[in-house]
């Protein structure tokens, strides 16, 4: 099985919904609907700074990446915030969150980015993953919600 990574369609949602829920689920959060909304509508919306990959095999979107495109002060290229990772738990081993991450850092070659960059938390299983490309970084990240 080919895993195939291209960008997000319009008509992606009905499988696409499903993985965004299982991805907030993941992460035990609740979100209003007028949110997903507007973060599909973003994804899709090409003078946005939002934009997301999908990975398919056989034709079914099985997982995605949602990221934003941002400047940055210590770089003169955009840099590449991978907000959102998730596949299809029935889809999970087959290679498709290693095959986002690699279309990400290769269209970030190509587009001249300086960095690509993700958060996660400290146990999360998909760290094995992110382990292959590099170091977890000693930062520690603050939020204020407002």
């Amino acid at each position: 099985m080919t895993v195939t990574i291209r960008a997000l369609r319009a008509e992606d949602y009905s499988r696409w919904r499903p993985l965004w829920d299982g991805y907030t689920h993941f992460y035990g959060c609740s979100l209003d609907e007028s949110v997903t909304a507007c973060t599909w509508e973003r994804a899709l919306n090409p003078h946005s700074s939002l934009f997301c990959r999908v990975a398919e095999i056989d034709g079914k979107v099985i997982g995605f990446a949602l990221c934003v495109l941002h400047e940055g002060t210590w770089s003169t290229t955009p840099i590449c915030y991978l907000e959102d990772l998730f596949v299809d738990e029935a889809a999970r081993g087959a290679g498709a969150g290693q095959a986002l991450i690699d279309a990400l850092i290769a269209e970030g070659k190509a587009e001249g980015w300086s960095k690509l960059y993700w958060v996660t938390r400290e146990n999360n299983p998909a760290r094995k993953l992110y382990d292959r490309f590099g170091e977890a970084d000693d930062y520690v990240r603050y939020r204020i919600s407002l």
